[in-house]
């Protein structure tokens, strides 16, 4: 475990001697405050929290291809991989605590806006259950960007494709949902259960629904197993 923590502070730390966590940052805040203050102006209650809810999903999968797609494409870039994959730590473990550091980075984020509800709150008596369920649901959407732009990073040491191929995987499973009513009742209902935007529906309703946590669990667990097979083949190249 202490392994484990030890490559989560050296990524944190990579993103913070680097320009790149607080422009990420300062893009997600200010695209944010602006939504924040357009939807003030129509209304006061914790209905506008899932508008804004909406648009920070969508600033996450534009945003959050810039914060995966660094985590092994940078290695293998710099020649460090070959190292870091040979080093008395498992590959598991190599992915988890890359993973670790840019949740940590998306709960930063995330936390950054409690501002928002808090302003909510002094201006007016909202139900607070929508907001709490509302930020549950977006860092396990934002989590499960994350987790695709770590498995497209291990894919190439170009950064800028990592980052295509991250944001194109996220749009196609975010728009399942809406390519279902095209195809048949079957297959339908498979491409709107796969829909990554179908499952934080409930979410922005207030409601927690332990399939829609399970979904996004199961999502993530399956897409850092596959970005662990992604990283072990390096071992055979």
């Amino acid at each position: 475990m202490s392994t484990i923590w030890a490559i989560t502070l050296k990524e944190l730390k990579s993103y913070f001697v680097s320009p790149i966590a607080y422009v990420i940052t300062a893009m997600f805040l200010l695209v944010s405050g602006y939504f924040f203050a357009l939807i003030l102006n129509v209304t006061r209650d914790a209905g506008m929290m899932t508008y804004l809810f909406g648009n920070m999903a969508v600033i996450l999968l534009l945003i959050s291809p810039l914060v995966s797609m660094r985590l092994f494409a940078e290695e293998q870039r710099n020649k460090t991989l070959e190292l870091l994959v040979t080093s008395p730590i498992s590959d598991a473990g190599i992915v988890i605590g890359k993973f670790l550091a840019a949740l940590l980075l998306l709960a930063l984020m995330l936390a950054c806006t409690l501002h928002f509800p808090i302003l909510l709150l002094v201006l007016g008596n909202p139900d607070v259950y929508p907001i709490i369920s509302g930020y549950i649901g977006i860092f396990l959407m934002g989590s499960a960007f994350l987790a695709i732009g770590m498995l497209t990073s291990t894919w190439t040491q170009n950064q800028i494709i990592a980052a295509v191929s991250a944001f194109s995987i996220s749009l196609l499973l975010w728009f399942l949902g809406a390519s279902s009513n095209l195809a048949g009742s079957g297959l339908g209902q498979v491409l709107n259960y796969l829909s990554l935007n179908t499952h934080y529906e409930s979410f922005a309703k207030g409601l927690l629904s332990l399939s829609d946590v399970l979904y996004y669990l199961s999502t993530i667990g399956i897409l850092l197993f596959l970005t662990i097979r992604s990283l072990e083949t390096r071992r055979w190249r």
